[in-house]
């Protein structure tokens, strides 16, 4: 795997700064909440995005983002965003985590990026990764050697809890079967989620959401996004890519990853401690309230994080919509 190397150190002010961008993009994307339009909220969320990007004091790369530079017309893979000036870094961002959510009304949707020097975040192929998200208290605990009884076990005993009283995400999807299967053999509580994945990530980190671990196979792209925000939070991320065939490897490879059964820990996914994460609601979830309207108004619920400082903020904001409420003939 290609070393990274980490050349600069961002800026406090950023923080607040990529805040505004994550809600911008829920502003948006969130108009199209329960209207069966995947397209247009994704649509809307990656506009959002992009504008508010060119106002921020960064000379930015995209490492992970939309897709190729023929799949997506913005914020596509090797893409410049910012104003060009100050730090130079990498950025990942996923608009719209959840187009489905957003499109059938259902929690947990999310916009959401995170940022770090030049260097230092892992180019993630668009492919599968396996996965395992806990918590500050199971850190070192985990591990793929481990089977899903024994790693369930170390979450339990870190966290001072009975196994049956553990709460594990995982998607719902053909694949895990197994995993299920086994979790329900030994007792522990489920969450079988249908899209989006990151925010439960993040979840295991934060005191009363409600979430202690995160198992199974979801986006590459979108494990990175999980690491860096429990970089943040003291938890952690392990990942392996998971190919589907030889069209992955061969992604994986262009990307500087040789060894695709590389077990991906902290450290290959977010390099250092300099690293900042925002998400904002479109819908509820587990730690984020979703976007909310009230005529001219619209309020938003954002988490933002610094590693440097380990510092987390929720922020609670009212913005000014000036748009006229639509009303229709009867």
């Amino acid at each position: 795997m290609t070393t990274m190397r980490c050349d600069s150190i961002m800026e406090r002010e950023l923080t607040m700064e990529f805040a505004r961008v994550t809600e911008a993009a829920a502003l948006s994307s969130a108009r199209w909440w329960g209207r069966g339009d995947k397209n247009a909220a994704d649509e809307a969320a990656v506009t959002a995005m992009r504008k508010m990007f060119d106002t921020v004091n960064i000379d930015g790369i995209v490492v992970i983002g939309e897709g190729e530079m023929d799949e997506a017309p913005m914020l596509y893979i090797g893409e410049k965003v910012g104003n060009g000036t100050h730090t130079k870094v990498d950025v990942a961002v996923d608009p719209l985590e959840g187009t489905n959510l957003v499109a059938k009304g259902l929690t947990g949707a999310i916009a959401v990026l995170a940022v770090a020097p030049r260097g230092c975040l892992l180019h993630a192929p668009d492919m599968y990764m396996e996965k395992i998200a806990v918590g500050p208290s199971a850190v070192g605990k985990i591990s793929f050697e481990a089977s899903v009884t024994q790693n369930v076990i170390a979450v339990a005993q870190s966290l001072n809890k009975g196994i049956e009283d553990l709460t594990v995400v995982v998607l719902d999807r053909p694949r895990h079967k197994d995993i299920i299967a086994e979790l329900r053999k030994i007792g522990t509580r489920i969450k079988l989620i249908t899209d989006g994945d990151v925010s439960p990530a993040v979840a295991t980190a934060i005191p009363g959401s409600g979430v202690d671990m995160v198992l199974g196979v979801g986006g590459a792209p979108e494990g990175v996004l999980a690491a860096a925000a429990l970089r943040c939070l003291g938890g952690e991320f392990l990942g392996r890519l998971w190919p589907e065939d030889e069209k992955d490897v061969e992604r994986a490879r262009k990307l500087g990853i040789e060894d695709i059964n590389k077990i991906l820990t902290m450290d290959d996914l977010v390099r250092g401690e300099d690293v900042i994460f925002a998400a904002t609601g479109i819908t509820d979830g587990e730690i984020l309230k979703g976007v909310r309207y009230y005529g001219n108004i619209a309020t938003t619920h954002t988490l933002v994080m610094r590693g440097m400082t380990g510092t987390v903020r929720f922020i609670e904001a009212q913005h000014r919509i000036d748009k006229k409420p639509r009303y229709v003939k009867i």
